[in-house]
């Protein structure tokens, strides 16, 4: 579409908006209700060397403008998403990004350079909201040095562009975003969900089958805006903006705060053509202001 496509961190996209990690299974599922070409990329469920079953059950729940999720990175391993999804996902022009998560700055490498010879595979995302457990399980995405050290690694384990998704449960989201960058991040997606718990009054015991769970949706996009906002201030490279986006004015919000395009999560609980319409709503936007290429609202907020 005229005004719309972008090449970010060296992927080639129709338009800039992406469907987020988790949201979206493999495409396989969602192909049914949704046109794959339609959309700028498709970002992958994360996937593990070995296959996790994830979290026990309940795993979601409904919350004021949002959900909960405690999925645990459920998936069956690398071997089988080569083998069984891609093959299906050759059929779309759209391009495909791995979202990848590991134990290990050793799993995430291995990882990398599985993925780095597939040739439909155009980037990945590097999940760092993950539990180091060669450092007493520390998540990655707490310590800046953490990150830095990660995304170095991985980075010498490929050539693909790497998209570092960062954590909100942090002091400075700023500081980790520059450590990626610093580390050759390609672009960084922000943010990951906020840490949320929810309590049955009747049973006194989580809702969720653990503690506590992810909050997403529209309850989380006001951070969201604000931290895209401020990783902007830092950084040179793209930004990706995620959190609560369901309309193509949450998605402009985002741009005008910094960001170089988007990913549309929850939203696709609620309704299947949200990516879609969303993109009907930017363009109608850009018409009606009379701006001929998305772009000019990246990072365009008057102060």
């Amino acid at each position: 579409m005229a005004g719309l496509d972008i090449e970010l961190a060296g992927i080639k996209m129709k338009n800039p908006v992406m469907v987020a990690s988790g949201t979206f299974g493999y495409g396989e599922e969602a192909s049914k209700f949704v046109d794959l070409d339609k959309l700028g990329a498709i970002v992958t469920k994360t996937i593990t060397l070995q296959a996790r079953e994830g979290n026990p059950p309940p795993r979601i729940v409904e919350t004021s403008s949002g959900m909960l999720n405690s999925i645990g990175l459920q998936n069956k391993g690398v071997k089988d998403f080569i083998e069984n999804r891609i093959p299906f996902l050759s059929k779309f022009k759209t391009p495909l990004i791995a979202n990848i998560a590991g134990d290990s700055a050793k799993d995430y490498a291995e990882l990398a350079k599985i993925l780095n010879k597939e040739p439909l595979i155009k980037g990945l995302e590097i999940n760092i909201s993950c539990p180091n457990v060669t450092k007493g399980g520390m998540f990655f995405c707490f310590d800046p040095n953490a990150t830095e050290e990660l995304v170095r690694t991985i980075r010498k384990a490929t050539s693909l562009p790497l998209i570092v998704k960062l954590s909100p449960n942090v002091t400075d989201i700023s500081l980790i975003a520059k450590k990626a960058e610093d580390a050759g991040a390609d672009a960084v997606s922000l943010i990951n969900t906020l840490m949320g718990m929810a309590i049955d009054i009747e049973t006194r015991k989580s809702k969720l089958g653990t503690p506590t769970g992810g909050l997403s949706g529209p309850a989380i996009k006001p951070i969201a805006v604000r931290m895209v906002w401020q990783v902007a201030q830092v950084v040179k490279i793209p930004i990706i903006g995620v959190g609560g986006i369901m309309t193509g004015e949450d998605a402009i919000e985002f741009f005008l705060a910094g960001a170089s395009a988007v990913q549309v999560g929850t939203a696709n609980f609620v309704d299947t053509q949200a990516p879609i319409r969303i993109v009907g709503e930017i363009k109608d936007y850009l018409g009606e202001n009379n701006i001929n290429n998305y772009k000019e609202l990246i990072g365009n907020i008057e102060m």
